[in-house]
């Protein structure tokens, strides 16, 4: 089944013949996903609110409190700022071998579809 673009791409990056393409809607979500986790409220101009600011835990210490405040953080931006999904579960776990580090995994549904979805990202904390 061929899906309908959705929207315009907005981790957009040309083919090799310089032309871009329209994201169906899992690429559309998981993008809008990346851009609002990365987003820092305030650093959109003309939309302040905007973004989850996972970069202020950069230099936090990696205890279940702060799993906890990322967790909330996450679950807290999607739900206000990426209405094509419901939020089923996030985890947060440490990484073996990495102290410091944390894996991220999000998993969501896509209301239009109600296809079950996954995006993991990895952070660095502070200690």
């Amino acid at each position: 089944m061929i899906q309908e673009p959705i929207s315009w791409p907005l981790l957009a990056v040309p083919d090799a013949n310089g032309q871009l393409h329209y994201p169906t809607l899992d690429e559309s979500v998981r993008q809008s996903i990346q851009i609002i986790l990365r987003t820092r409220p305030g650093e959109r101009l003309q939309h302040q609110a905007f973004g989850g600011g996972l970069q202020v835990f950069l230099h936090q210490p990696n205890t279940l409190t702060t799993h906890r405040r990322i967790h909330d953080t996450i679950v807290q931006a999607l739900e206000r700022w990426e209405t094509r999904i419901k939020v089923e579960r996030v985890e947060i776990n440490e990484v073996p071998e990495r102290p410091t580090w944390i894996r991220v995994e999000v998993v969501y549904r896509l209301r239009r579809t109600g296809v079950i979805r996954q995006l993991g990202l990895s952070m660095e904390l502070g200690g």
